[in-house]
């Protein structure tokens, strides 16, 4: 089994998701979002690392997925997105964790079934596949697929891994 921290990054707020997986099973253990109720940027930053350290400390997981900075129109919020999103991952680096990357398309496609689903979508999705009593927060919802999104994938990256030792006949 593995457990897999989901995060959707944002300067204000920032939402996580834990689910363990075990084959292409999910099962949901927390979820929720980051207060970050301070003025200025640095002061944000410096809350997304300490309240990301502790839910490490909490609940102990084995692997990181966050999601791929998607500039649109507004490069300003660009950066600080960018910003959080690095905070974030430095949190989880220097616990030890290996991050993995996905962008907002691939995490619908995986709890959705399509690329452009809405947030809505997303939302129903995340309750349906993880037995939820009801749709978590927005943030938290989009973290929690994230974990999902990354829970599918390396099921399939080892089965590849695999195939390939055989191939390469490291594995008889």
């Amino acid at each position: 089994m593995t457990r897999i921290l989901g995060i959707d990054p944002g300067s204000n707020y920032t939402g996580y998701g834990i689910i363990d997986i075990e084959g292409n099973h999910s099962k949901h253990i927390a979820h929720g979002h980051l207060h970050l109720n301070h003025i200025n940027l640095a002061d944000k930053l410096h809350s997304i690392f300490i309240q990301l350290t502790e839910i490490i400390d909490r609940y102990n997981p084995d692997e990181m997925a966050i999601e791929k900075v998607f500039v649109h129109r507004n490069a300003e919020s660009a950066l600080k997105l960018g910003q959080a999103r690095g905070t974030a991952i430095t949190a989880c680096a220097m616990k030890g964790l290996n991050v993995y990357e996905y962008t907002a398309n691939q995490v619908k496609q995986a709890t959705v079934g399509k690329g452009h689903a809405a947030k809505e979508q997303v939302q129903h999705m995340v309750r349906v596949l993880l037995c939820l009593e009801k749709i978590p927060q927005s943030d938290a919802a989009d973290a929690l697929a994230i974990a999902i999104c990354h829970g599918h994938s390396r099921e399939t990256l080892s089965h590849i891994s695999l195939a390939e030792s055989f191939r390469q006949g490291r594995l008889k």
